[in-house]
């Protein structure tokens, strides 16, 4: 099957949405602004994750090799207190599948994971982050929110990603112009009583020019 067949929909100019892990490597194609890889999370698993004190969710943000990240976030979620469990494995190999892809996809030889455990809201404006590429995705609460804005105005037609489901969205760093126009945001949860679990990545190419006071090998 090729990526063209394995596209469900254009949910907004230049995002592909597709129904395979494959589909998310179309960020690497022309005019492609993000890239969607729509899945359904087990029942059980969300059931488990939603129910997880927010205080014993993980949190992080450390640079490391694609090939590290299993291990260190299994070190995370035994510090963390969330119970030893199946739907507890299914979490930490799930980074770890998406950290492998999203490094290959990417040619990184490092990357940087942030795992967000969000209770109040990051900021109303839509925007585009200054890195070349970044992978989101959102394990607990609404997912990430994007749009298409015209002359610098607010989106008028905002998507939400589902939950459970990884969008590579293309940063200012990237290197194709001009820009695609697509915007994005943390959706907004004041009132809602909600907590978001949600990891991001970003790769790394050269860590001279890294910031993070922690690096894993």
């Amino acid at each position: 099957m090729n990526l063209v067949q394995e596209v469900t929909e254009d949910a907004a100019l230049g995002v592909i949405v597709a129904t395979t892990p494959r589909g998310l490597s179309a960020i690497q194609h022309s005019g492609c602004a993000a890239a969607i890889w729509q899945r359904q999370p087990l029942d059980r698993f969300q059931r488990w994750i939603d129910e997880q004190q927010p205080e014993h969710l993980p949190r992080s943000r450390v640079i490391l090799r694609p090939n590290a990240v299993h291990d260190a976030v299994f070190q995370l979620v035994e510090v963390s207190g969330l119970p030893a469990c199946e739907e507890r494995a299914m979490l930490v190999d799930d980074i770890s599948a998406q950290a492998n892809m999203f490094a290959a996809v990417m040619g990184a030889p490092y990357l940087r994971l942030r795992l967000d455990v969000i209770t109040a809201n990051e900021g109303r404006d839509f925007s585009v982050d200054a890195v070349t590429a970044r992978l989101v995705c959102t394990y607990r609460g609404t997912g990430t929110q994007y749009g298409i804005s015209t002359d610098g105005a607010e989106p008028q037609h905002v998507l939400t990603v589902p939950t459970g489901s990884p969008i590579v969205l293309r940063g200012t760093l990237w290197p194709e112009t001009p820009n695609s126009g697509l915007r994005y945001r943390s959706p907004p949860i004041e009132r809602m009583g909600e907590t978001r679990l949600v990891l991001v990545l970003d790769p790394v190419f050269d860590l001279e020019d890294r910031t993070d006071r922690h690096l894993l090998h």
